[in-house]
């Protein structure tokens, strides 16, 4: 049975508070787990914030600081000789780099350094230059839709198909913009719909506490997962508290695995471990009282009862009033 893999991505994102020792150890983190990438965030901050941009309030909240934007991303920023040695960290633990690019000089670093899959956050959703730079290439794109509704997608696959990009190597992760998002703001449906508005593959891209919307998504048909890590959610930083732990992302990975073996190929046969079970659970027609050769079977000398190997009770119309060809004993198989 070929079983769809769902790629998972572990956001590592800003978690690793400009300290490369601790972007390195989230790699390690998620590569034991068994992600299939992990995935930063490549910016200059001065170019993906004016002076005057404001802080989001889970910003200012799990910062707990004065600092404007600019000066809370400059602690975040990786350098090109960063990104050289966290590629090499993926490499050493046989997991894949990913980044997401905020500005041009940030998409052309990525480019230099071989990236081929792109992740396009929701900030960017209506940025229509980033959108047809990132197009342009013709490679595999995940758009994350947060904040955005389906005419905004509508515009932005649009801009990517004319760009270059085939609208079958996009796929659409649907998102809730806020950190922890509300579980009544999850709206999951709305995977389903996107999927089935546009054709394109489908994801979710989870900022709810817990792993268990994560796999709910996967039930729902999610293509990919992503849900941010962290070392420690009591560590300082914007997206910590809305981050899992490492033995939180062992338990996602681990149940998304079973989720997918679970869906299965949607065909209804027995299953090979249900075989053996079917003379032991179903019933057969046996006799309820002795039975001499030449009685009629009638509805007072026939039963229903275990083992399965005999006659099927969905013969039963065609049992009743047959003669019997040999004595029967209680409980005889007919």
């Amino acid at each position: 049975m070929n079983i769809p893999k769902t790629i998972i991505i572990a956001e590592a994102g800003v978690n690793h508070n400009g300290d490369l020792n601790i972007a390195k150890e989230l790699i390690e983190v998620a590569a034991s787990s068994g992600a299939d990438y992990i995935k930063f965030q490549t910016f200059q901050a001065t170019e993906l914030a004016a002076k005057s941009a404001l802080k989001a309030e889970y910003q200012t909240e799990n910062t707990k600081s004065s600092e404007t934007q600019i000066e809370m991303l400059k602690k975040l920023e990786l350098t090109s000789d960063d990104h050289l040695q966290l590629i090499e960290t993926c490499k050493k633990n046989n997991i894949k780099f990913l980044s997401t690019p905020f500005d041009f000089e940030s998409i052309e670093l990525l480019k230099k350094l071989k990236i081929s899959l792109w992740k396009i956050p929701s900030g960017e959703i209506t940025n229509l230059p980033f959108l047809k730079k990132i197009g342009s290439f013709g490679e595999p794109i995940i758009l994350s839709s947060g904040m955005s509704n389906l005419g905004e997608i509508e515009a932005a696959i649009n801009v990517l198909e004319k760009s270059g990009t085939s609208r079958s190597i996009i796929t659409i992760l649907h998102c809730t913009s806020e950190y922890p998002a509300p579980m009544s703001e999850v709206n999951l449906n709305a995977m389903k719909t996107i999927q089935n508005a546009f054709g394109v593959k489908v994801g979710y891209s989870d900022h709810t506490v817990g792993i268990e919307i994560s796999l709910a998504a996967v039930a729902l048909g999610a293509s990919i997962i992503e849900k941010h890590l962290t070392l420690d959610r009591r560590m300082s930083g914007p997206d910590h508290k809305a981050s899992i732990e490492p033995n939180e992302l062992n338990a996602m990975v681990a149940g998304i695995r079973n989720i997918e073996q679970a869906l299965g190929d949607g065909i209804k046969t027995p299953t090979p471990s249900e075989i053996k079970n079917i003379p032991i659970a179903r019933k057969s027609i046996v006799a309820k009282k002795n039975i001499k050769k030449g009685d009629i079977f009638t509805e007072e000398n026939l039963s229903v009862k275990r083992p399965g190997n005999g006659i099927s009770p969905m013969n039963w119309l065609e049992v009743l009033g047959k003669i019997a060809l040999k004595d029967y004993q209680e409980d005889d198989l007919i």
